[in-house]
Protein backbone atom coordinates (compact mmCIF):
# COMPACT_ATOMS: atom_id res chain seq x y z
CA UNK A 1 0.00 0.00 0.00
CA UNK A 2 1.21 3.62 -0.84
CA UNK A 3 2.02 5.54 1.85
CA UNK A 4 -0.37 8.20 1.03
CA UNK A 5 -3.23 6.05 0.55
CA UNK A 6 -6.39 4.72 2.86
CA UNK A 7 -8.57 1.69 2.99
CA UNK A 8 -11.82 1.61 3.40
CA UNK A 9 -12.16 -1.33 5.26
CA UNK A 10 -13.05 0.59 8.82
CA UNK A 11 -15.90 3.02 7.28
CA UNK A 12 -19.00 2.12 8.97
CA UNK A 13 -22.17 3.95 7.37
CA UNK A 14 -24.35 3.16 10.90
CA UNK A 15 -23.39 6.40 11.82
CA UNK A 16 -24.84 9.14 9.96
CA UNK A 17 -24.69 13.02 11.52
CA UNK A 18 -28.40 14.37 11.68
CA UNK A 19 -27.78 17.18 10.28
CA UNK A 20 -24.38 18.31 8.83
CA UNK A 21 -24.51 21.82 10.62
CA UNK A 22 -21.58 24.13 10.97
CA UNK A 23 -20.17 24.42 14.79
CA UNK A 24 -20.77 27.57 16.93
CA UNK A 25 -17.20 28.51 15.74
CA UNK A 26 -19.07 28.74 12.29
CA UNK A 27 -16.78 25.35 10.85
CA UNK A 28 -17.95 22.03 9.03
CA UNK A 29 -16.40 18.88 10.95
CA UNK A 30 -16.60 15.39 8.67
CA UNK A 31 -19.08 13.54 11.66
CA UNK A 32 -21.08 11.11 9.29
CA UNK A 33 -19.48 11.45 6.09
CA UNK A 34 -16.32 10.11 6.26
CA UNK A 35 -17.68 7.45 3.79
CA UNK A 36 -18.56 10.07 1.07
CA UNK A 37 -15.29 12.16 2.22
CA UNK A 38 -12.69 9.23 1.11
CA UNK A 39 -14.79 8.26 -1.65
CA UNK A 40 -14.92 11.30 -3.24
CA UNK A 41 -12.07 12.77 -2.54
CA UNK A 42 -9.56 9.71 -2.19
CA UNK A 43 -10.77 6.83 -4.15
CA UNK A 44 -10.52 8.73 -7.54
CA UNK A 45 -8.53 9.92 -9.78
CA UNK A 46 -7.83 13.45 -8.53
CA UNK A 47 -7.44 12.07 -4.67
CA UNK A 48 -4.90 9.89 -6.52
CA UNK A 49 -3.39 12.75 -7.84
CA UNK A 50 -3.22 14.41 -5.03
CA UNK A 51 -1.50 12.10 -2.91
CA UNK A 52 1.04 11.40 -5.55
CA UNK A 53 1.91 15.60 -5.91
CA UNK A 54 2.26 15.25 -2.01
CA UNK A 55 4.43 12.72 -1.98
CA UNK A 56 6.37 14.33 -4.84
CA UNK A 57 6.27 17.91 -3.02
CA UNK A 58 6.88 17.08 0.64
CA UNK A 59 10.82 16.47 0.68
CA UNK A 60 11.94 18.78 -1.88
CA UNK A 61 9.58 21.90 0.04
CA UNK A 62 10.08 21.06 3.90
CA UNK A 63 13.37 20.26 5.64
CA UNK A 64 12.47 16.32 7.13
CA UNK A 65 15.04 15.96 10.20
CA UNK A 66 12.93 12.96 11.86
CA UNK A 67 11.43 16.19 13.52
CA UNK A 68 8.16 15.96 15.89
CA UNK A 69 5.30 16.90 13.52
CA UNK A 70 1.90 18.00 14.91
CA UNK A 71 -0.93 17.59 11.91
CA UNK A 72 -4.00 19.80 12.29
CA UNK A 73 -7.18 18.83 10.96
CA UNK A 74 -5.56 15.12 10.21
CA UNK A 75 -8.81 14.09 8.58
CA UNK A 76 -8.37 10.09 7.30
CA UNK A 77 -4.61 10.12 8.76
CA UNK A 78 -3.12 9.46 5.00
CA UNK A 79 -0.31 12.61 6.60
CA UNK A 80 0.04 11.32 9.24
CA UNK A 81 0.63 7.96 8.20
CA UNK A 82 3.18 9.37 5.79
CA UNK A 83 5.50 11.29 8.55
CA UNK A 84 5.07 8.44 10.77
CA UNK A 85 6.56 6.04 8.22
CA UNK A 86 9.45 8.52 7.09
CA UNK A 87 10.41 8.25 11.26
CA UNK A 88 8.61 11.63 12.59
CA UNK A 89 6.96 11.22 15.75
CA UNK A 90 3.34 12.40 14.88
CA UNK A 91 0.42 14.40 17.22
CA UNK A 92 -3.01 14.20 14.48
CA UNK A 93 -5.22 16.67 15.91
CA UNK A 94 -8.58 16.29 14.56
CA UNK A 95 -12.10 17.44 15.85
CA UNK A 96 -14.30 14.77 13.74
CA UNK A 97 -14.95 11.62 16.08
CA UNK A 98 -15.71 9.46 12.98
CA UNK A 99 -12.64 10.59 10.94
CA UNK A 100 -9.82 9.91 13.98
CA UNK A 101 -11.43 6.67 14.20
CA UNK A 102 -10.84 5.77 10.60
CA UNK A 103 -7.86 7.09 10.98
CA UNK A 104 -6.80 5.15 14.06
CA UNK A 105 -8.07 1.63 12.50
CA UNK A 106 -6.06 2.22 9.22
CA UNK A 107 -2.94 2.82 11.98
CA UNK A 108 -3.41 0.30 13.23
CA UNK A 109 -3.25 -2.14 10.07
CA UNK A 110 -0.25 -0.47 8.73
CA UNK A 111 1.22 -0.47 12.79
CA UNK A 112 0.66 -4.33 12.60
CA UNK A 113 2.18 -4.53 8.93
CA UNK A 114 5.59 -2.94 10.54
CA UNK A 115 5.36 0.39 8.84
CA UNK A 116 6.33 1.94 12.09
CA UNK A 117 6.25 1.02 15.51
CA UNK A 118 2.79 2.30 17.87
CA UNK A 119 4.11 4.89 19.77
CA UNK A 120 4.93 6.79 16.71
CA UNK A 121 1.77 8.02 16.97
CA UNK A 122 -0.78 9.81 18.96
CA UNK A 123 -4.17 11.53 18.48
CA UNK A 124 -5.82 14.31 20.02
CA UNK A 125 -9.76 15.17 19.41
CA UNK A 126 -9.43 18.60 19.10
CA UNK A 127 -10.43 21.37 16.81
CA UNK A 128 -7.71 23.81 15.81
CA UNK A 129 -9.03 26.75 18.30
CA UNK A 130 -8.01 24.51 21.29
CA UNK A 131 -4.77 23.34 20.14
CA UNK A 132 -2.88 26.24 22.50
CA UNK A 133 -4.32 24.55 25.37
CA UNK A 134 -3.85 20.72 24.30
CA UNK A 135 -0.94 20.93 22.20
CA UNK A 136 1.14 24.16 22.63
CA UNK A 137 4.56 22.80 21.45
CA UNK A 138 6.22 25.24 20.52
CA UNK A 139 6.80 22.42 17.32
CA UNK A 140 9.28 22.65 14.61
CA UNK A 141 7.51 21.69 12.02
CA UNK A 142 2.72 21.62 12.02
CA UNK A 143 1.15 20.72 8.95
CA UNK A 144 -2.81 22.11 8.18
CA UNK A 145 -3.90 20.60 4.64
CA UNK A 146 -7.30 21.33 3.14
CA UNK A 147 -8.28 23.08 7.08
CA UNK A 148 -8.48 26.58 6.62
CA UNK A 149 -10.93 26.31 3.96
CA UNK A 150 -13.46 24.49 6.14
CA UNK A 151 -13.06 27.30 8.89
CA UNK A 152 -15.36 30.32 9.82
CA UNK A 153 -12.64 32.40 10.63
CA UNK A 154 -9.64 31.23 8.63
CA UNK A 155 -7.45 34.11 8.95
CA UNK A 156 -7.47 33.67 13.08
CA UNK A 157 -6.47 29.62 12.25
CA UNK A 158 -3.24 31.27 10.63
CA UNK A 159 -2.56 33.07 13.48
CA UNK A 160 -2.89 30.78 16.09
CA UNK A 161 -0.67 27.95 13.33
CA UNK A 162 2.34 30.98 13.72
CA UNK A 163 1.78 30.95 18.21
CA UNK A 164 2.20 26.92 17.89
CA UNK A 165 5.47 27.01 15.94
CA UNK A 166 8.82 27.23 16.79
CA UNK A 167 11.97 29.49 16.19
CA UNK A 168 12.98 28.12 13.22
CA UNK A 169 10.16 25.82 12.40
CA UNK A 170 8.08 25.24 9.24
CA UNK A 171 4.47 25.22 9.08
CA UNK A 172 3.08 23.14 5.64
CA UNK A 173 -0.13 24.49 4.46
CA UNK A 174 -2.72 23.22 2.01
CA UNK A 175 -5.24 25.24 1.14
CA UNK A 176 -8.43 25.38 -1.53
CA UNK A 177 -7.78 28.03 -3.92
CA UNK A 178 -10.37 30.35 -4.26
CA UNK A 179 -9.29 31.81 -8.15
CA UNK A 180 -9.74 28.41 -9.04
CA UNK A 181 -12.81 28.04 -8.21
CA UNK A 182 -13.77 30.63 -10.19
CA UNK A 183 -12.27 29.42 -13.02
CA UNK A 184 -13.59 25.92 -12.95
CA UNK A 185 -17.47 27.51 -11.94
CA UNK A 186 -16.62 29.66 -15.54
CA UNK A 187 -15.96 26.37 -17.36
CA UNK A 188 -18.69 24.49 -16.38
CA UNK A 189 -21.05 27.40 -17.44
CA UNK A 190 -21.69 28.43 -14.20
CA UNK A 191 -21.34 32.21 -15.40
CA UNK A 192 -23.45 34.32 -12.87
CA UNK A 193 -22.23 32.26 -9.79
CA UNK A 194 -18.61 33.43 -11.16
CA UNK A 195 -19.69 36.86 -11.82
CA UNK A 196 -21.18 37.56 -8.33
CA UNK A 197 -18.34 35.77 -6.64
CA UNK A 198 -20.38 33.73 -4.81
CA UNK A 199 -18.14 30.54 -4.46
CA UNK A 200 -18.43 29.67 -1.04
CA UNK A 201 -20.58 26.37 0.12
CA UNK A 202 -23.16 26.73 2.60
CA UNK A 203 -21.82 23.68 4.67
CA UNK A 204 -24.76 22.07 4.87
CA UNK A 205 -26.06 18.26 4.35
CA UNK A 206 -23.53 16.20 1.91
CA UNK A 207 -22.08 18.88 -0.25
CA UNK A 208 -18.21 19.20 0.30
CA UNK A 209 -17.43 22.72 -1.52
CA UNK A 210 -15.30 24.60 0.96
CA UNK A 211 -16.98 27.37 2.72
CA UNK A 212 -13.94 29.67 2.82
CA UNK A 213 -11.93 29.24 0.11
CA UNK A 214 -9.44 31.46 -0.10
CA UNK A 215 -6.69 33.33 -2.28
CA UNK A 216 -3.02 33.50 -2.15
CA UNK A 217 -3.31 37.19 -1.74
CA UNK A 218 -5.11 36.32 1.37
CA UNK A 219 -2.98 33.11 2.46
CA UNK A 220 0.46 35.55 2.11
CA UNK A 221 -1.14 38.90 4.00
CA UNK A 222 -2.54 36.83 6.63
CA UNK A 223 0.83 34.70 7.13
CA UNK A 224 2.89 38.30 6.78
CA UNK A 225 0.98 39.58 9.53
CA UNK A 226 2.02 36.92 12.09
CA UNK A 227 5.82 37.53 11.13
CA UNK A 228 5.70 34.11 8.71
CA UNK A 229 8.49 34.10 6.13
CA UNK A 230 6.70 32.49 2.28
CA UNK A 231 9.57 29.67 1.53
CA UNK A 232 7.84 27.92 -0.89
CA UNK A 233 4.61 27.47 -2.90
CA UNK A 234 3.07 25.21 -5.54
CA UNK A 235 0.21 24.00 -7.29
CA UNK A 236 -1.70 20.70 -6.82
CA UNK A 237 -4.00 19.64 -9.59
CA UNK A 238 -3.32 22.28 -11.81
CA UNK A 239 -4.53 20.68 -14.78
CA UNK A 240 -6.50 17.84 -13.62
CA UNK A 241 -9.74 19.70 -13.19
CA UNK A 242 -9.98 21.57 -16.59
CA UNK A 243 -9.56 17.53 -18.84
CA UNK A 244 -12.67 17.90 -21.05
CA UNK A 245 -12.44 14.07 -21.26
CA UNK A 246 -10.80 13.01 -17.87
CA UNK A 247 -7.91 10.14 -18.47
CA UNK A 248 -8.81 6.89 -18.19
CA UNK A 249 -5.65 4.60 -19.54
CA UNK A 250 -3.15 4.16 -17.54
CA UNK A 251 -0.13 6.08 -19.43
CA UNK A 252 -2.47 8.76 -19.93
CA UNK A 253 -2.56 9.12 -16.23
CA UNK A 254 1.29 8.78 -16.02
CA UNK A 255 1.58 11.75 -18.58
CA UNK A 256 -0.95 13.92 -16.62
CA UNK A 257 0.87 13.47 -13.66
CA UNK A 258 4.00 13.92 -15.33
CA UNK A 259 2.77 17.24 -16.70
CA UNK A 260 1.75 18.35 -13.14
CA UNK A 261 5.09 17.31 -11.87
CA UNK A 262 6.97 19.74 -14.18
CA UNK A 263 4.28 22.50 -13.63
CA UNK A 264 3.34 22.94 -9.94
CA UNK A 265 5.75 25.32 -9.26
CA UNK A 266 6.06 27.34 -12.58
CA UNK A 267 4.56 30.63 -12.98
CA UNK A 268 1.63 30.87 -14.15
CA UNK A 269 0.54 27.85 -13.88
CA UNK A 270 0.49 27.03 -10.00
CA UNK A 271 -1.45 29.71 -9.76
CA UNK A 272 -4.29 27.66 -11.11
CA UNK A 273 -4.07 24.44 -9.23
CA UNK A 274 -7.31 23.61 -7.28
CA UNK A 275 -5.11 23.54 -4.23
CA UNK A 276 -2.14 25.12 -2.90
CA UNK A 277 1.07 24.10 -1.17
CA UNK A 278 3.17 26.31 1.11
CA UNK A 279 6.05 26.06 3.17
CA UNK A 280 6.33 28.98 5.86
CA UNK A 281 9.15 29.37 8.11
CA UNK A 282 8.72 31.45 12.07
CA UNK A 283 12.03 33.57 11.73
CA UNK A 284 14.32 32.94 14.73
CA UNK A 285 14.99 35.56 16.88
CA UNK A 286 17.45 37.93 16.58
CA UNK A 287 20.27 37.40 19.27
Amino acid sequence: MHPLDTSTSHISNSHIAKGYELTQAGDRYFDGLVDKFSRSLYQAPRGELRLAMLDYLLPQMLRLTAQPVLDVGGGLGQLSGWFAERGHAVTMAEPSQDMLAHANAWHDERCAAGAWPPEQLRYLAAPLQSLPQQAPGPWPLITCHAVLEWLGEPEQAVQTLASLLAPGGQLSLMVFNRDALRFSNVIKGNLQKALSDQLEGKGKRQRLTPISPVTHDEVCLWAANNGLRMDAVAGIRIFQDYLRHPSAEESEQATLLALEKQYCRQDPHWRLGRYLLYTFTKPKADV
